[in-house]
């Protein structure tokens, strides 16, 4: 809340609405001067003995030209309830300021808590297959279980994913938005923003009215990297944003973690080139833990005594079952499978529709007599639930 925010606070989001500087440039003089508020009211003379600054910079500061006006930024910051997190403050996350280029400050709607900095991030492609999103989900559910946080880009595809296996599981999430957090982008994800803010945080660096531009997102995927242990690419072309995450990860001295991918799929030639760059091959959420350094294995350990490692909930493997290993299990004992207790109506629907051993997406429409699109959507649904699994050829199993 704005009226919260120290006189020193107010001054660092001013120098951060000037334009033609940046937090590495305010930082120095910040140091330099002792104080945001002695920066700001620095006299021409004074900042011209600052041989380190450029002209630019120094003709910027003496302007003093606002990207948006103070007083705005600070009715917004009210009017949706931020929190403004400092590099100077002790809130502010500890793996963040290790990075090159720590934001200045952080616009959090929710909470960041300290035990957020034992996460991960998963990141990939926005046009994720089916594959890809099951396992952004199911991999996130699972880090949650061993008492992590869940850090992504609130893309859609796999970032949304991994947001929504993190709430369902009960833990915590941070989206790291590419615009200010007045504006919700994209508009698809907007039933997450409520939940991610109850459950963790929104955070951004850019001012309350950035419009998502898309120079935005690369400088956005350095905090992605930097609050986080590693960085998980689950699906990526060569040309994903993705890439830039896990480079960035690699250079903050991270982890970095790749999912194998279906061969034939253009979204698994950047995950499959991380991996021949070196970059470490997980099928299992336990090969992750087992590469994360040791003061961290030894918090979560801490974190969650109880959990112990269930192969059942690993990440599926590519392929995820045989149909022939299927058809034989049935066939040793057919019995009624209920659904589970948290489906929707139309999915208990499709859910009942389907058959022992399996039933094709064709069947299925004309038991339901729903249309196609809606039945697809619904199938995927049980699919991130773990209720179902895809076959190849479009069919489909009961999984429970």
């Amino acid at each position: 809340m704005s009226e919260m925010l120290s006189q020193e606070s107010t001054n660092l989001l001013h120098l951060s609405l000037i334009q033609g500087i940046g937090p590495k440039t305010v930082q120095f003089l910040v140091d330099i001067f002792g104080s945001a508020e002695k920066v700001i009211n620095a006299t021409t003379q004074e900042l011209e003995k600052i041989t380190e600054l450029s002209n630019s910079a120094r003709e910027s500061l003496i302007n003093k030209k606002l990207g948006c006006p103070l007083e705005r930024e600070l009715e917004l910051i009210q009017e949706y309830e931020c929190q403004i997190i400092t590099y100077y403050d002790a809130a502010y996350p500890t793996l963040l300021k290790e990075i090159d280029t720590p934001p200045l400050l952080l616009y959090v709607r929710g909470e960041l808590k300290p035990e957020d900095a034992l996460s991960i991030a998963i990141v990939g492609s926005r046009d994720a297959k089916d594959y890809g999103r099951r396992v952004s989900y199911q991999l996130a559910h699972q880090l949650i279980n061993r008492g992590l946080t869940v850090v992504s880009g609130f893309a859609k595809g796999i970032d949304a994913c991994a947001h929504r296996g993190a709430l369902e599981a009960g833990g915590r999430t941070v989206a790291v938005m590419g615009n200010g957090l007045s504006l919700i982008y994209p508009a698809s994800n907007r039933d997450l923003v409520d939940k991610v803010i109850e459950s963790g945080a929104l955070i951004s660096e850019f001012p309350m009215g950035m419009k998502p531009r898309s120079e935005n997102f690369p400088r956005r995927n350095r905090i992605i990297s930097g609050l986080t242990l590693g960085t998980v690419v689950v699906e990526a072309s060569n040309r994903s944003g993705a890439l830039i995450t896990a480079r960035l990860a690699t250079e903050q001295g991270r982890e970095v973690f790749a999912v194998p991918g279906e061969i034939f799929s253009e979204l698994s030639t950047g995950t499959h080139r991380l991996i021949d760059n070196g970059a470490k091959l997980i099928s299992t959420v336990d090969d992750l833990l087992e590469a994360l350094p040791q003061h961290a294995l030894r918090q979560i350990s801490a974190n969650t005594p109880s959990i112990a490692t269930d192969k059942n909930r690993d990440i599926p493997e590519t392929p995820l079952i045989d149909s022939r290993t299927a058809t034989t299990a049935a066939q040793d004992e057919v019995l009624p499978v209920s659904p589970p207790p948290d489906l929707t109506d139309d999915e208990s629907k499709i859910f009942n529709a389907i058959e022992i051993p399996s039933s094709h997406i064709d069947t299925i429409v004309r038991s339901t007599q729903l249309p196609i699109n809606q039945v697809s959507s619904v199938l995927l649904m049980l699919e991130l639930k773990g209720a179902i699994q895809q076959l190849p050829g479009k069919l489909f199993t009961k999984a429970i």
